[in-house]
């Protein structure tokens, strides 16, 4: 039997969180056919679903793989961002910052970013900052949708003088990245440099300094201060 697609186990879990009330769609009559899911007739005459343990079984493997990537992802983040502070760059991670780039009608179109590392040079004058953005991929799936997405990468630009892509080895070649990005890729034991990100004057604008201020940075690793 061949795995649930993402669609699938969408609505398996969608039916194990709620009543099971059918959608009598075909998404429902794969589920049914494939034996996820079972048929109820309930006293009034009314049909119900229920997840069978096979469905269950999908579920709890599909959770396992999600904290798998998750771990993943924040370990190559965290490994990006001790990198930046070791050279000399305050970092912060998950900020919500917001870029103004020109829409098609000539007005302003604010994009949301939440870029996975976010640093500047740790320097009081505003022309040496060099703001720079990361952003982590573990996986091709998640690599893949966000180079669709082509406001979202235009908004890491505008937010930034650099821009990086960081890829676990394996999923993707550099020559992939479009050239407007560096490339690093994460190795279980280092970072390697697979092409330098291009670099252009940038300065925080007032809306990511007031975000900055909002956010606190990271504590350097060899901070004496820094938790145990």
């Amino acid at each position: 039997m061949p795995a649930p697609t993402r669609i699938q186990l969408q609505r398996l879990r969608l039916l194990w969180r709620s009543a099971g009330w059918p959608s009598q769609d075909l998404v429902e009559v794969e589920l049914l056919a494939a034996g996820w899911v079972e048929r109820l007739q309930e006293a009034d005459g009314r049909e119900r679903l229920r997840v069978t343990d096979a469905g269950i079984a999908h579920i709890a493997a599909s959770l396992s793989r999600n904290r798998a990537a998750r771990d993943s992802h924040e370990t190559l983040v965290e490994r990006v961002a001790v990198e930046m502070q070791r050279a000399g760059r305050i970092a912060w991670r998950g900020l919500a910052l917001r870029a103004g780039l020109p829409g098609e009608d000539g007005r302003m179109q604010w994009v949301n970013a939440m870029p996975d590392v976010y640093s500047i040079r740790h320097s009081t004058v505003e022309d040496y900052l060099e703001p720079a953005i990361h952003e982590i991929k573990v996986s091709r799936a998640d690599l893949l949708g966000e180079l669709r997405k082509p406001a979202k990468s235009a908004a890491y630009r505008a937010l930034c003088g650099q821009c990086w892509f960081v890829i676990k080895a394996g999923i993707a070649q550099p020559e992939e990245i479009p050239p407007e990005y560096g490339v690093l890729i994460g190795h279980e034991s280092h970072l390697e440099l697979a092409r330098p990100a291009p670099r252009r004057a940038c300065k925080p604008d007032f809306a990511t300094w007031m975000a900055l201020a909002r956010a606190t940075p990271l504590t350097p690793p060899d901070d004496p201060q820094s938790p145990l």
